[in-house]
């Protein structure tokens, strides 16, 4: 009897770790569909927002429950990917090449940066529910995520020798599914017809001798497959010298950069019940735009060749936080004296016309979030 128990109770134990593997085994050979999935419930949460007003919470829950569970598959791919045959025919972008090496380099790294992320995806639901308790306990919560992000953010700086932070700190999808189910049913041993693309998608072999012909590239498209077969720079660097150290006043813009955020909504949280009031406004994007001319600065008197010494990816991330100044237009009082206003006028123009009736009830719904919440316009 003892036996037969003990038997019993370790079966049950094995249940959920054969379930998640076969959960991931599952993904790992329906990638495509799965990806398909997540884009059409992404799509559907982006028309829900203002539409319940009363189920804002439910609507956001089912956002962030797929923003997590998109995360939890890009490390299924990701360990899919590297078992697979066609792991070394593919070249990651540098974004992915830098962030990889990192998170396999350093398990700490990959802590801190997923945790970043889950809070990324899950802050604008934290803080739908602390609202309900009112806004002192909404602004406490919105401090608190603020302050864990660039805690994090401080310790990844010092994980990667002072190089500047990416976005986002994690390597991204760029796995074509259905290459991965190829190279994943050639390794189970299930060969396929051969059919006119995958003989354009695959090296021939010759029948006589077995050396292989590189296939051909479509016609339409031979420079951009000239391209990819050109070595450039950044290529042939390793990971981590795709971003150069920071030190003295480039250090000092970094670390602005990171706390950006937590002196802005700390100054919210001062001025919260004056939302038109431009101090908080002022504070934050001085120091995010004063931060971005430091290091912008910093380059160009320590590289060789200024700021045309830059890596493809720092320009990338340089670029990316240009574009991310545009969202002041959107916070605080510029949102609340000017941007508003602009926001309703158009939505009134675009009233009872074809179409573009469906464009202005859109952009009324995100205006809710826009109006009501501090992480919508969030980029950090």
């Amino acid at each position: 009897m003892y036996r037969q128990a003990t038997q019993k109770t370790s079966d049950v134990l094995s249940l959920p770790p054969r379930w998640l593997g076969m959960y991931s085994e599952f993904i790992t050979k329906n990638s495509s569909a799965v990806s398909q999935i997540e884009s059409a419930l992404r799509s559907l949460t982006y028309i829900i927002p203002g539409r319940f007003r009363e189920s804002e919470i439910a609507s956001e829950s089912l956002h962030s429950g797929v923003q997590l569970l998109s995360l939890y598959h890009d490390s299924l791919l990701s360990k899919a990917m590297a078992r697979s045959p066609a792991a070394s025919k593919h070249h990651p972008t540098p974004h992915n090449r830098y962030t990889r090496f990192w998170t396999e380099r350093s398990p700490t790294y990959k802590r801190l940066a997923l945790l970043i992320q889950m809070i990324q995806h899950t802050e604008l639901l934290w803080e739908m529910v602390a609202k309900r308790k009112g806004e002192k306990a909404r602004w406490r919560v919105v401090v608190l995520l603020e302050v864990i992000k660039a805690f994090c953010r401080l310790l990844l700086l010092r994980l990667t020798n002072s190089r500047p932070l990416l976005s986002p700190p994690l390597p991204q999808r760029e796995i074509d599914p259905s290459t991965l189910e190829e190279s994943t049913a050639s390794a189970n041993g299930m060969d396929t017809p051969p059919s006119e693309s995958s003989v354009d998608a695959e090296n021939w072999t010759m029948p006589r001798t077995g050396l292989s012909l590189p296939s051909l590239p479509n016609s339409s498209d031979i420079s951009s497959y000239l391209l990819s077969k050109v070595l450039t720079a950044d290529d042939i660097k390793p990971p981590k010298a795709l971003l150069h150290r920071v030190s003295g006043k480039g250090e000092l813009a970094e670390v602005l950069y990171i706390l950006r955020p937590v002196i802005y909504a700390l100054a919210m949280q001062q001025f919260s019940g004056d939302r038109k009031s431009w101090r908080p406004w002022l504070i934050g994007l001085s120091i995010e735009y004063g931060a971005r001319q430091l290091a912008k600065k910093d380059f160009q008197e320590r590289l060789a060749g200024g700021l045309r010494g830059l890596t493809g990816l720092e320009r990338e991330e340089l670029k990316k936080r240009g574009w991310a100044l545009g969202w002041w237009m959107m916070r605080g009082a510029f949102y609340e004296n000017i941007t508003k206003a602009w926001i309703h006028a158009v939505t009134r123009k675009l009233r009872n016309k074809p179409l573009l009736d469906i464009i202005g009830g859109v952009i009324e719904d995100y205006e809710f979030l826009w109006d009501q919440y501090y992480f919508p316009t969030a980029t950090m």
